[in-house]
């Protein structure tokens, strides 16, 4: 009898405690779950930013042909131009005047009747004879009216002129007596004849109108 009661007893303690084993397992259980989300809940909420990709489309532009340069054509040997080395007219241009002494009076052709001292070139007695006043104006003419074609091509002439100076001095004519061979000295020396101031020949004190031959070279360094 005693030792059914005591099995009784001891069965109601083994349930009661697997009843109590269960009860705290549910317990702890249900602990976890509230522990998982209080954790959740101290926690931000993380959400990732909407990112988006997009490529612009890359428009598609056709290369031109190739274009093939031609190779340079061979140059073509120029004739060379003459050239001079000083463009600049030599100091040395005489502008000195050749008496009748070296060309004798009967040289020259003579005067047809009745003309005057002036008309033609002819001898005309003096004591004392022309002198050029402004020859150093003459020099730069003579600098200023070479022909720029003769003188890049270095040639050079000279020109002697008949010039006729009047009683006052002033040339009032000019001929060529003896040519440089071109016809641009010959023109550029006549213009400079014109451009000249001479003082007057004296025949027995007084002014007379003498013909007078004037050289004028044109020379190149």
């Amino acid at each position: 009898m005693a030792d059914d009661r005591s099995s009784a007893m001891w069965v109601t303690a083994n349930e009661r405690f697997k009843t109590r084993s269960e009860d705290w397992m549910t317990m702890g259980v249900v602990a976890a779950v509230v522990a998982h989300f209080a954790l959740f809940a101290l926690f931000p909420t993380l959400t990732a930013e909407d990112i988006n990709f997009s490529a612009e489309e890359i428009a598609v532009v056709d290369l031109p042909p190739e274009v093939r340069i031609p190779p340079p054509p061979e140059q073509i040997a120029r004739p060379a131009t003459p050239r001079v080395t000083a463009a600049a007219v030599d100091e040395d241009i005489t502008i000195a005047r050749t008496d009748f002494a070296s060309n004798p009076i009967e040289n020259l052709p003579p005067p047809p009747a009745g003309a005057r001292p002036s008309d033609v070139p002819a001898y005309i007695p003096r004591d004392v004879e022309p002198r050029l006043k402004n020859a150093s104006l003459i020099q730069r003419l003579l600098t200023q009216r070479y022909p720029s074609m003769l003188r890049e091509a270095g040639i050079s002439g000279s020109v002697v002129l008949y010039v006729f100076v009047d009683e006052q001095g002033e040339p009032t004519k000019a001929q060529v007596q003896t040519s440089s061979g071109y016809a641009q000295f010959d023109a550029a020396a006549a213009s400079i004849a014109d451009d000249m101031e001479f003082s007057p020949a004296m025949n027995r004190d007084k002014p007379v109108g003498v013909w007078i031959l004037q050289r004028i070279d044109f020379n190149t360094r």
